[in-house]
């Protein structure tokens, strides 16, 4: 897993455009009956309780960590995503991600973490200590 400083890619405006155009396989259904409670279609249309949808119409969280899925070399920013998708994202391995600032989140004792391709770290006790030395950084820096 990579955090990087630049963000590259803006969610909805993404997925609407393009990811909601691809075919969906089989994880990525379940991963959108997880997250949004939805199931899809065969003409790719969501069922939820409050009736038909569009893939559009799936969360922000839920859109995200499909952009994620179908575009490991893209940087992808995770900040809008609840917890429960967070949990998710720091589950994969190989993807870019883009988050300013710590969250609290499951972190295996074991994930790699690489910060802006140059600084990594093992688990969370990583992970705090990145985002210990960063707010230094940052404070030093008047950032």
């Amino acid at each position: 897993m990579f955090i990087q400083k630049n963000q590259t890619m803006k969610n909805d405006w993404y997925f609407n455009l393009y990811t909601s155009n691809e075919s969906i396989s089989e994880t990525e259904k379940k991963i959108i009956e997880i997250i949004d409670h939805a199931k899809v279609t065969p003409e790719k249309r969501i069922e939820t309780k409050y009736g038909l949808g569009t893939l559009r119409n799936l969360s922000s969280g839920c859109k995200t960590l499909l952009n994620v899925m179908k575009n490991p070399d893209k940087i992808v920013n995770i900040e809008e995503c609840g917890k429960n998708v967070l949990d998710l994202l720091f589950s994969l391995n190989n993807i870019h991600v883009y988050l300013s600032r710590p969250e609290r989140i499951h972190i295996d004792e074991n994930a790699k973490i690489c910060f802006n391709n140059t600084d990594i770290v093992t688990g969370r006790q990583g992970f705090e200590q990145w985002w210990t030395d960063e707010y230094s950084r940052r404070n030093s820096n008047d950032i």
